[in-house]
């Protein structure tokens, strides 16, 4: 076990000229901040901690590097959170000599936090830091599946080194990567290579434009709810509310949209990792991108609080927790069983593996109408091809 210290700065920032909230009434109440006077020796109990990565290495968006600080600042700033959750700011991550010892600081710090049952929300920085997720996750030995909030697809048919624009090619091609899924949200269709989105969707990855979020934001729940890592690029909002990045566009996310999708985030009973990229004082007007991207954070938490643990009960039938719905489709063999939650009204479907062992595939009430109307919904179909079926 290695000792989080050596790999960490602590937190230092300035009192704010104006508190409008003080005491236990702000945020830093729910919070134990890693400080010189106050290290940090134990994380039992914990449940999310605060990592800044201040380091914008492999990207055109110089200046991101300072973007830890500036969101902490506003974070710090907002009420405190419902319940009891227990929260700790570790601090900024110490920069490498060079970019991968960066990752590699970063790789062995999430091990640590995911081994004690803690969730890192990671601020960086840029996109380039993905990888360290991949190599963190995948050296656990584990599948796991990514939901990236971003405006374009990160990923060149051209060979390059990895950087904060094609750091996909790195987590779907690396030797010994265990990414079984990923799910883009929010690409925009004039910022991407369609070669790019057919290449996708051979893979069966889950592809949802941000017209079709914006028709049915709901659809993207269970995407998060299936995701065991989830990355929100800030340049995924339009820029009238988010102008500080590299490359902002004129359309996007509104700033109540990526706060719900963050939540979402944070109600997911599987995500293990949040990763928030690409915010840069540098471009900022007035702090406008930092203080949306603290309250992307904020959301996450709250939603976090709220959170509903009801995948280790869902294959019990026993469970008056749920109800189980039996549904023939002419163009599959057999039943179609879908499984809702009583308490929060949630919707999973039952797949099966190749051997029959039981797969719960997070989907929607509108998926429930379709098959009610004899159609196979997509999200089921490209489930089961990616089950081998």
């Amino acid at each position: 076990m290695i000792d989080l210290n050596q790999y960490l700065d602590p937190v230092c920032l300035d009192k704010p000229e104006v508190e409008h909230l003080a005491g236990s009434a702000a945020f830093p109440h729910n919070v134990v901040v890693n400080t010189g006077n106050m290290p940090l020796d134990d994380l039992s109990g914990y449940s999310v901690a605060l990592l800044g990565v201040p380091d914008d290495r492999c990207s055109s968006n110089k200046g991101a590097m300072y973007a830890p600080d500036a969101i902490r600042k506003n974070l710090y700033s907002f009420s405190r959170l419902p319940g009891k959750m227990k929260i700790t700011d570790l601090g900024n991550l110490k920069t490498g000599t060079s970019f991968e010892d960066t990752l590699a600081g970063l790789r062995d710090v999430i091990i640590q936090l995911l081994a004690q049952d803690v969730v890192p929300v990671i601020i960086g920085g840029t996109s380039a830091l993905m990888p360290a997720i991949d190599r963190c996750i995948s050296s656990l030995r584990q599948p796991w599946s990514l939901v990236s909030v971003d405006s374009r697809l990160d990923f060149t048919a051209e060979k390059r080194p990895v950087d904060s624009l094609n750091w996909m090619n790195d987590m779907i091609y690396r030797s010994g990567n265990r990414l079984s899924h990923l799910s883009a949200i929010g690409h925009q269709t004039y910022l991407t290579d369609q070669q790019v989105v057919n290449r996708f969707n051979r893979r069966h990855y889950e592809m949802m434009r941000i017209g079709e979020v914006r028709a049915a934001v709901h659809e993207t729940e269970p995407l998060f709810r299936d995701a065991t890592a989830a990355l929100f690029d800030i340049g995924s909002v339009r820029q009238a509310d988010a102008p500080g990045t590299i490359l902002p566009s004129a359309n996007g996310f509104y700033g109540e949209e990526i706060c719900l999708l963050a939540r979402y985030a944070g109600l997911s009973d599987n995500l293990k990792i949040l990763a928030l990229t690409e915010v840069n004082p540098m471009y900022d007007n007035r702090f406008q991108t930092s203080h949306l991207a603290a309250q992307m954070i904020w959301f996450f938490l709250e939603g976090f609080s709220q959170k509903q643990y009801e995948l280790p009960y869902i294959s019990d039938q026993m469970n008056n927790r749920f109800t189980r719905y039996h549904v023939t489709l002419s163009d599959l063999e057999g039943e179609a069983i879908f499984i809702k939650s009583i308490i929060t009204e949630r919707w999973w479907i039952e797949i099966r593996d190749a051997d029959g062992e039981p797969h719960y595939l997070a989907c929607s009430y509108d998926d429930y109408l379709m098959a009610n109307r004899d159609q196979v919904p997509g999200r089921w179909t490209r489930a089961m091809l990616r089950f081998g079926h």
